[in-house]
């Protein structure tokens, strides 16, 4: 397989694995939603904002899975963890303070008429903690006893190992 082959893509496990957390972290909204306001609604898997923060799952479970692959002391770990803090922030100030500002606009008289803004933009600063522990807690596992899509692929027969 040569070195710019596109299923090597399957062998990033700290991508995959953080886009499993996020999709962890999504699925968790259904149970949260059903335990929360005992009403079963898919919705809420396209949706922004909610418990637990999906970005915050998947910057951190990526940051963590990249910290343990190449080390915590690499640059490319300082540069996932300062996304995901950045990311984190974002979510639970900048989003979150967007969401507020849509509120009011609502209310205004003056919007009468017109189709009402978004109001669910960001997230508490609990559903952010929540995504930023579930992501370490998802990708970490998901490396160490899995491995990439590539090496369960490969172990499961699916694909020949590489040369």
């Amino acid at each position: 397989m040569s070195p710019s082959s596109p299923l090597l893509l399957f062998a990033n496990g700290p991508l995959a694995w953080g886009l499993a957390a996020c999709g962890v972290a999504q699925l968790a909204k259904l149970v949260v939603e059903l335990v929360r306001h005992g009403r079963w609604r898919p919705a809420v898997l396209i949706e922004t904002g909610g418990m637990p923060s999906s970005h915050s799952a998947l910057v951190t479970g990526t940051a963590a899975a990249i910290g343990w692959e190449l080390g915590f002391d690499s640059a490319l770990f300082a540069l996932a963890s300062t996304v995901a803090f950045v990311v984190m922030y974002d979510a639970a100030g900048v989003r979150r303070a967007a969401g507020t500002m849509a509120e009011r606009l609502n209310a205004l008289p003056s919007s009468e008429g017109l189709k009402p803004l978004k109001t669910s933009l960001g997230h508490s600063r609990l559903e952010v903690l929540v995504g930023g522990l579930l992501g370490p807690l998802v990708a970490l596992p998901g490396l160490l006893l899995v491995g990439s899509p590539l090496q369960l692929a490969q172990r499961l027969g699916w694909l020949p190992p590489l040369a």
